[in-house]
């Protein structure tokens, strides 16, 4: 690994866990104060590669010491760089982890457990040299008893009263796994969520699920299950006592029952809340069962929320939730960050789906495997209705090993997701027409095992629907079906999306728009964005077909020969969102995707290894799209003037080009370096922007732009700068490279590219290489637009930072054109010359 790239997961690491180790979780709970749980973030080495024998990781003699541990901060995914490293493909195989615990267990007989929160994406655990359990699935939580283990190793001096854990972490490529190496998104390996150890009593609860059911008259009945972990079979009695609370913490019931320990899933508790606070986007109310166990042998705490809520699928209409209509407004949400891959930080989290909500989604699919508990906290307390699914993603269908992973990933995640209000589907796959990891792909199979599933699912959760999306042998399967429909961008035009969702509403009872969108390369834009559109065929369908990811070979079509500007996306977004809102028997939709994510299938693209779909960048940026749908989706008043990244915008001197604005706001004005071009009135029905454009004359040279709208007596604003070139150019000829900003010992450069009489070429979209020699380091490996060290021009330019530790020199080359320079000097180096 590179050593600021080191430095740099240190630093992130470091302040997680801080902010980790502030928190406690109760054993197979979704939030708890249960001071029995540590979560075990620090005091962790890693080595990447293959070991001789779990020996080898404590033998520490001279042979052991050629093996290079490195110290890391959990939870950690040493994908976290290469996933998106322009020219290699990221590693997949083993990678170990090591610890050494001191333990002290307060529960006479108590059991001593390692809790993972999810690890990729096959796992073995050993204490000390001897195995103590392994795992297959990346997505899911498991527990590793190593009670008995870890008494055996404290009894070898050569542990000093220590116990040592290893962990072997391993995602390499197995087709007789899920996910598919096929699968659009990167698989990752590691302990990249959170590794806890648990005290327990001998006898303890594993897990409580809670069911509520609203009534016709207004009344919800609840019934509270459990079942405990017991692996001595013990039959001392025991009692459960349940307390539930409502949303603001009033008790409104208790229960205790007295019995010996039980098997399986058993009623606790049966009771009624009369006028509940229902459960909703706007009113996301959480209700609180703890439940609390006790017997000779210790207690122990549990808590759980709940919600009360009821929700329909109309056939071929809307979607109903607590018996009104509710357009689900959605998105999607994959667990990937720039700098830790898969590792994504608890406060990155909260502030993803803070943003996420900010923007007005209800709805989120969670792609495309079961995701952190955090994560579904996140929603139900934020009021975001979900779709989760298990990681079945193309590629065909495997043996028995294959399908029984299928069948326990689902289990699992309907187990340990079952109390969360916000989920309301259960997805089965994705894009499991797509062949590829076996000789014979047989649609019957598949369609077989679809079936199996969806029993298997509505057996262990009858109240939830299921889905799949993209398995045209499938559609009537599920209870709700979400076809491929990418009107605009891998075929056919956007106008053509309406027309398409009517019919596609028609052919299912119960239907769902997922994915829709297109990619965008943050802070490029287009005066003429839709100009390739003449070569596109109508009428020929709209769905994603083959190969159509690709950006060669096929027919004609956005994906391919649009210019990736984050101005046709716009247009594109704008459309769709339009026709959403005027739908009335809609369901609803969800865009494709919130958030740029990495993936090895797209190493061509303007940032290399990344879908760039997102309307934030992959560290949370955002594009100009996030505001399209606030100015759709919120009622929090808001405006915002378009292309706040694009520097210059150019046409001929006096020239009329149209400005943008847009708003929630049932008016505004746009001023335009001081002058005022009048007020414009929100019209849904005036494509774009709902009618808030200009056409403007802007002056060469820089320019102000203001608009300010009204909503509910709350005035807003907007402001930002902008240049405008009338000179035009022609080809690139030359780049140039300089610093344009230095804070804290990171410096930024800009490369642009000029033509041969020295004119900006502001829609050169060439791919550049950024280098540097000498005491600094350039920071890359983001998947972002500004941390790639490979990355197309957006605008006839690109900027990368670099911490700079003393004297340097960076370069940029581009294929056909000379190579440039820049020497930099950091401060140590000044200060010594």
């Amino acid at each position: 690994m590179r050593t600021f790239a080191d430095a740099l997961t240190r630093i992130i690491n470091s302040y997680y866990a801080v902010m980790a180790l502030m928190l406690t979780f109760a054993f197979a709970s979704t939030a708890s104060a249960d001071t029995n749980t540590t979560r075990l973030d620090s005091g962790w080495e890693y080595h990447q590669g293959t070991l001789g024998s779990v020996w080898e990781i404590w033998r520490g003699d001279k042979a052991s010491d050629n093996v290079a541990w490195l110290r890391v901060i959990l939870p950690h995914c040493f994908n976290a760089f290469d996933a998106v490293d322009p020219d290699e493909h990221y590693y997949q195989g083993q990678g170990w982890y090591r610890t050494r615990l001191k333990l002290a267990n307060p529960f006479p007989h108590g059991r001593t457990i390692l809790h993972f929160d999810g690890a990729g994406q096959k796992a073995q655990v050993f204490v000390w040299l001897q195995k103590a359990g392994e795992h297959v699935g990346g997505y899911d939580q498991w527990d590793v008893d190593i009670t008995d283990l870890a008494a055996q190793a404290l009894t070898n001096a050569f542990n000093k009263g220590t116990v040592p854990i290893s962990v072997m972490c391993d995602n390499g490529r197995d087709a007789e796994s899920i996910p598919s190496d096929l699968s659009d998104f990167t698989k990752y390996g590691g302990l990249y969520r959170h590794v806890s150890l648990v005290y327990a009593p001998a006898i303890s609860v594993e897990r409580v699920h809670i069911e509520s059911t609203l009534n016709a008259n207004g009344n919800a009945s609840v019934k509270v299950l459990s079942r405990f972990y017991n692996p001595t079979g013990s039959r001392e009695p025991v009692e459960v006592t349940i307390r539930v609370t409502d949303p603001a913490g009033k008790l409104i019931q208790m229960f205790a029952i007295k019995d010996a320990p039980w098997d399986g899933m058993k009623d606790v508790a049966n009771f009624e809340i009369a006028a509940p606070q229902l459960w909703s986007p706007k009113s996301p109310a959480l209700y609180t069962c703890t439940a609390t166990l006790k017997y000779a042998g210790g207690s122990q705490q549990v808590t759980e929320h709940f919600g009360v809520r009821s929700y329909e699928w109309v056939d071929h209409g809307p979607f109903k939730l607590n018996g009104q209509r509710l357009l689900l407004r959605g998105t999607h949400y994959h667990e990937d960050h720039a700098g830790v891959g898969g590792a994504v930080p608890d406060d990155v989290v909260r502030q993803t789906f803070r943003q996420i909500k900010d923007m007005g989604a209800n709805f989120i699919r969670l792609s495309h495997y079961q995701q952190s508990q955090l994560v579904l906290e996140q929603c139900d307390e934020l009021g975001i209705l979900v779709w989760e699914e298990i990681p079945w993603c193309r590629g065909g269908l495997g043996g028995d090993r294959y399908k029984q992973q299928c069948r326990d990933m689902l289990g699992a995640m309907i187990d340990q997701h079952y109390n969360h209000p916000a989920v309301i589907l259960w997805g089965l796959g994705n894009e499991n027409g797509w062949p590829g990891d076996f000789e014979v792909f047989n649609t019957n199979a598949v369609r077989d095992f679809m079936i199996e599933l969806n029993g298997l699912a509505h057996q262990l959760d009858p109240s939830r629907k299921t889905t799949i999306r993209y398995c045209n042998f499938c559609t009537d399967v599920t209870d709700v079906y979400s076809p491929s429909i990418w009107a605009g961008w891998y075929s056919g035009r956007y106008p053509e999306y309406r027309a398409t969702l009517d019919r596609a509403i028609k052919s299912v009872p119960h239907f769902f728009h997922a994915e829709w969108g297109g990619d965008s390369h943050a802070r490029r834009f287009s005066e003429e964005p839709e100009k390739f559109l003449q070569d596109v065929a109508t009428n020929r369908g709209t769905a994603e077909t083959g190969t159509a990811y690709k950006r060669s070979g096929g027919s004609a079509r956005a994906a391919k020969d649009g210019d990736w500007s984050e101005s046709y996306i716009a247009n594109l977004f704008d459309w769709h969102l339009r026709e959403q809102e005027r739908m009335t028997n809609l369901t609803g939709a969800a865009q494709w995707i919130f958030k740029d994510f990495a993936t090895p299938l797209r190493p061509e693209n303007p940032v290399p290894r990344v879908n760039q779909k997102g309307v934030v960048e992959r560290d949370g940026t955002p594009k100009e799209s996030y505001y399209i749908f606030q100015s759709y989706w919120t009622e929090k008043p808001m405006i915002h003037i378009f292309g706040h990244t694009w520097q210059t915008r150019w046409g001929r001197a006096g020239e009329a080009r149209e400005v943008k604005v847009f708003s929630n706001c049932r008016e505004a004005e746009l001023f335009v370096n001081g002058v005022s071009l009048g007020m414009k009135r929100r019209n849904q029905e005036d494509f774009p922007a709902s009618g808030l454009r200009w056409m403007v004359k802007f002056k060469a040279g820089m320019n102000t732009l203001r608009a300010v709208g009204h909503r509910d007596g709350v005035e807003v604003a907007d402001e930002m700068t902008q240049g405008y070139q009338t000179a035009m150019w022609s080809k690139p000829a030359k780049l140039t490279l300089k610093e344009i900003g230095r804070t804290n010992g990171v410096a930024t450069i800009e490369v642009r590219a000029f033509d041969q009489a020295n004119v900006p070429c502001l829609d050169a979209i060439n791919e550049v290489r950024f280098g540097l020699v000498g005491d600094g380091q350039l920071i890359d490996d983001l998947g972002t637009s500004t941390g790639s060290r490979v990355v197309q021009l957006y605008n006839g330019r690109a900027q990368i930072s670099l911490h700079l530790k003393g004297r340097a020199v960076a370069s940029v080359s581009s294929e056909g054109l000379p190579t440039e320079f820049v020497s930099l000097v950091g401060t140590a180096a000044s200060a010594t010359r």
